[in-house]
C-alpha cells in the first residue's frame, strides 16, 4: 500500500519516520552513528551544503581559538528532536520553509547514503523508500510525540517491550538517560549535542527540564496501563 503523508505546512509539526531498506542496519558502529548527528546539522540549509568546506572553515575557526563554531545556516526545518536507531530514524520537525521537510530529508538521505555506502563499499539505495509522517495536531499529541521518540531505544535492551510492557524500568530509565545518539540528553540537561536541536519551544511544552525526564520515566514504568501514544506511532 503507498504512503500517505500529511502536506507539508510551514510551523506545523510533523513525526517523521525513516528506515533501512529492507530494515538493515543504517549506523554500524560509532563513527556511523557520529556522521547521522552531523548529517542531521549540516543537511539542514537551504544551500547546496559541501562538506570539504564546511569542514574547513570548522578548522579555521578552531585555530582562531573560538570554542565552538556553527556554520552560518539558512534553516529549512527546526529540528525539535531527534533518535538514532540502529536501522531507522524518528523526528520531530518544524517547518520552517515551503517544502522544507521533503527537501531536508532528501538532502540527509542522499548524503548520509553517499557516506555510508562509500564507507562500507555498498551500492543502492539505503533508505527504504519514502519516509512516515504525522501532523502533530495539539500540545498532548506533542508530549506523547516526545515520549515516543526518545523511549523509542528500549527495544535495544529489551525487544518485544512495546508490546509485553519493559521488565526492568528502572535499568531502562538510566539506559535512556545514557544513551548518545538521541536528543533526551540535551532535554534533561546533559550537554550532548545542543547544536542540533532548538528545544526552547518543547522543554516549554512539556512543562520544564524536570517533567521532560518526568513523562519519559511515567511512561516506562507505567507501559501497559498507559494507552495514550497511539496517534504518534509510525511503526
Amino acid at each position: 500500500m503507498p504512503i500517505v503523508r500529511p502536506q507539508f505546512v510551514n510551523g506545523e509539526i510533523y513525526h517523521i519516520v525513516t528506515r533501512g531498506v529492507e530494515k538493515r542496519l543504517i549506523f554500524e558502529d560509532k563513527s556511523d552513528y557520529y556522521r547521522g548527528i552531523f548529517s542531521l546539522f549540516e543537511f539542514n540549509d537551504d544551500k547546496h551544503v559541501i562538506m570539504r568546506d564546511r569542514r574547513r572553515s570548522r578548522l579555521y575557526h578552531k585555530q582562531l581559538g573560538q570554542e565552538q563554531f556553527s556554520a552560518i545556516r539558512n534553516l529549512i526545518v527546526e529540528i525539535l528532536a531527534f533518535c538514532l536507531m540502529p536501522n531507522h530514524i524518528h523526528l520531530l520537525l518544524r517547518q520552517l520553509k515551503d517544502n522544507g521537510i521533503s527537501k531536508f530529508m532528501s538532502k540527509f538521505g542522499a548524503g548520509y547514503a553517499t557516506y555510508f555506502n562509500k564507507k562500507h563499499s555498498r551500492t543502492g539505495h539505503l533508505f527504504q523508500g519514502r519516509f512516515r509522517a504525522i501532523r502533530i495536531q495539539n500540545n498532548d499529541q506533542l508530549k506523547n510525540a516526545f515520549v515516543y521518540v526518545h523511549t523509542n531505544p528500549t527495544g535495544i535492551i529489551e525487544p518485544g517491550w512495546k508490546e509485553q510492557g519493559v521488565k526492568n524500568p528502572e535499568e531502562i530509565i538510566r539506559f535512556l538517560e545514557n544513551y548518545k545518539w538521541s536528543s533526551y540528553l540535551d532535554y534533561i540537561g546533559k550537554k550532548n549535542f545542543p547544536s542540533v536541536t532548538n528545544r526552547e519551544f518543547l522543554t516549554r511544552v512539556m512543562g520544564g527540564t524536570d517533567n521532560c525526564k518526568n513523562f519519559v520515566n511515567s511512561w516506562i514504568r507505567y507501559k501497559g496501563k498507559i494507552k495514550t501514544l497511539g496517534n504518534v506511532v509510525l511503526e
